[in-house]
């Protein structure tokens, strides 16, 4: 339906100029057209419904949705990256941007919680400038606590999380990561992943809880933490969680042809899949996050189906899937939230740009993640803008889609309270990366630990011995954190508040600790030996098996990253056959996002074998369990292979015959 709005000025079309004299009057711009606001357009009249606290939610947005433009709408329909506009923040209130996020390694200068809350601040003040002063939307990816920001609570990775089997200790990390994003401003938060990884050569693998659809539902209740009770997002705790990638990005088939060329050989790829295969595996999760977590916000998929194996040109992507984003999700499981797209995302749909936009605004996505990021994009939601805009004004895309759209995105800041308290509550700022959390990140990352082998009962190390420690990952605590750690891909020169493994270890232990990275000290006989093996940083793309290994984020260009293999490094190989050899007993601990093959003749050298995913930031809590203070009770999420040609393999394939089964795990005395 057509209205009327009560600004009959529209915005000027998208631009990229700076206004020096407007940014250092927004604070007070900001604060005066809120004062207007709750004024009367008439002297004596009441403040308009949409500002009125103690109606419905519904009645709200219908009175706020009639009193906007369409240019009003298609801004709240479009989110801008903070390096798009964080020079020249009139930006956001020139094209009533409705949304900002912060990719991977997107922070401001310092990276504080402090400058993060002053930052966020100081865009909703552009964005309160509006007439309208509707409130901005922060989004952010915090997949493992609020991983962009130094000095955050970095918790283990999601498939960690699954090897702990654990439903409520996930819960209060879903709460701590709401607590301590919601503190440094943002409100909405790009987690958590619910895909269901069917083939460990996935570079995005560690991101699901593992390989069954009943483990990563279990696993949901971290939706709980993040968003709390129903009708309380608007606490200072909480924040609205996404349930992504819908749907199937898991399910992926690794495309040989791909492999070493520079491709994605698995990432973004095609389910071929039956409907009947892709309801069990891919859309299963998505129900209970629907119906028992209430999660607010959908974010679809990289990823196409293929449900007739007709090839890659029959293949539909996801981004304008209108049979699973309108029929499934919206009208039969009947979603409320809004889905908001992946990065840049629409721009891989066929067509020209206006056929892209229409193509996945008509299949039902609410908003638009549309980064520019100059110069390597010379557009993003300044395009957007005006292509939706011309679709709209040529009834391509009806205004009954763009209602329904903006109104559910409106719903979202209501119930966050935005429109009553839009600034950043910092009430909780101090606890951000506070002892408490970190406590409870030890905890995960020892609950995480799986016990794989324990030849002569080398685990746990009780009484007093001397250690030997060996080792690519035994200190490095870039590596153990992952990927999306202070940057997309993370790295592993990345350094957070925490403790390695290392660390731990030297706490733990009861004799001396020696620590030779490659194993090239001498190795004491009656030592006991740890070897601390495994993989280095990666996120998507990039960390597929046979993918490329040149890596791309904003602010670092072409830097080459290790091939991945999931296989040992030549280097790690020597240092454990070296340990193995000498001391008198051989723990070798695998730090990685997914089961690397571990080849029989190794195998046989090794006393105890430790499965310890991406710990996070408390290396020692994998200590605790090496040293007997927690016991080992971890549980495979994933099958484990024996070679990677066995990949994909999980449990009930027929012929199903890993090296370690999926749900394995040993307890320790």
């Amino acid at each position: 339906m057509f209205s009327l709005s009560s600004d009959p000025t529209p915005p000027p079309s998208p631009r990229r100029r700076r206004r020096p004299a407007l940014l250092a009057a927004f604070a007070a711009t900001a604060l005066a057209a809120v004062l207007l606001q709750t004024q009367t357009a008439a002297e004596g009249d009441d403040p308009p419904p949409y500002q009125d606290p103690s109606l419905p939610v519904p009645e709200r947005v219908a009175d706020l949705l009639g009193r906007m433009s369409l240019a009003e709408k298609i801004g709240q329909m479009t989110q801008a990256e903070r390096a798009d506009i964080d020079a020249d923040p009139s930006l956001i209130t020139e094209n009533r941007l409705g949304s900002v996020l912060s990719g991977g390694g997107s922070v401001p200068d310092p990276n504080t919680p402090e400058a993060w809350a002053d930052m966020v601040d100081r865009y909703q003040q552009a964005a309160l400038a509006t007439p309208l002063g509707i409130p901005l939307l922060y989004g952010v990816d915090s997949v493992h606590g609020h991983g962009n920001l130094l000095g955050a609570t970095v918790f283990p990775h999601n498939i960690g999380l699954g090897a702990t089997r654990d439903p409520e200790l996930v819960e209060r990390i879903g709460h701590i990561t709401a607590e301590e994003t919601r503190a440094t401003g943002p409100q909405w938060v790009f987690a958590p992943c619910v895909c269901v990884a069917r083939d460990d050569r996935w570079g995005r693998a560690y991101e699901s809880f593992g390989e069954t659809p009943a483990l990563v539902a279990s696993m949901e209740t971290v939706i709980d933490g993040l968003q709390g009770v129903p009708g309380r997002l608007d606490e200072p705790d909480r924040v609205l969680a996404t349930a992504k990638h819908f749907a199937g990005d898991g399910l992926t088939a690794y495309d040989e042809a791909a492999a070493g060329t520079g491709a994605y050989p698995i990432d973004q790829g095609i389910d071929r899949v039956t409907r009947a295969e892709f309801d069990r595996l891919a859309l299963a999760p998505y129900v209970p996050a629907i119906h028992e977590h209430h999660v607010g916000s959908i974010m679809p998929s990289f990823s196409s189906t293929d449900f007739n194996g007709g090839g890659t040109d029959d293949a539909v992507k996801m981004h304008a899937n209108g049979d699973l984003i309108t029929g499934w999700l919206k009208q039969e499981q009947g979603f409320t939230g809004f889905v908001i797209s992946d990065w840049r995302a629409i721009r891989q749909l066929p067509g020209t740009y206006a056929e892209q936009v229409k193509a996945s605004v008509n299949a039902g996505v609410d908003m638009f993640m549309e980064p520019i990021q100059a110069p390597n994009n010379p557009t993003g939601w300044d395009e957007f803008i005006p292509t939706l805009t011309q679709l709209v004004d040529s009834g391509e895309v009806s205004m009954a889609r763009i209602d329904d759209a903006v109104s559910r995105i409106l719903t979202a800041k209501f119930e966050l309270g935005l429109f009553e308290h839009p600034l950043t509550d910092r009430t909780h700022l101090a606890e951000v990366g506070s002892t408490a959390h970190h406590q409870v990140a030890r905890r995960a990352a020892a609950e995480s630990q799986v016990l794989l082998r324990n030849q002569r009962h080398t685990l746990p190390l009780r009484g007093r011995h001397d250690v030997y420690v060996a080792g690519s990952n035994a200190d490095n605590i870039g590596n153990q954190a992952g990927g999306w750690t202070l940057t997309w891909q993370g790295g592993s020169t990345n350094v957070i508040p925490g403790t390695t493994i290392l660390d731990g270890i030297e706490q733990a232990a009861r004799g001396e600790v020696v620590f030779s990275q490659d194993a090239s000290a001498r190795v004491p006989r009656r030592a006991a030996g740890i070897v601390v093996v495994g993989e280095t940083p990666y996120a998507e793309g990039f960390g597929d098996v046979g993918g490329p290994q040149w890596a791309y984020d904003p602010g670092d260009h072409g830097v080459p990253r290790p091939e991945q293999t999931m296989q040992l490094s030549a280097a790690d190989t020597r240092a454990v056959q070296k340990v193995c050899e000498r001391a008198k007993s051989c723990t070798v601990v695998v730090v990685s996002g997914r089961p690397l093959v571990i080849p029989p003749s190794l195998l046989r050298q090794i006393d105890a074998l430790v499965a310890s995913w991406l710990p996070g930031s408390e290396g020692a809590g994998v200590s605790d369990v090496l040293f007997g203070h927690r016991r080992f009770t971890g549980k495979l999420p994933v099958s484990w292979p024996r070679t990677v040609a066995q990949e994909p393999i999980n449990v009930g394939d027929p012929g199903y015959d890993p090296l370690y089964r999926f749900g394995y795990g040993l307890r320790s005395r």
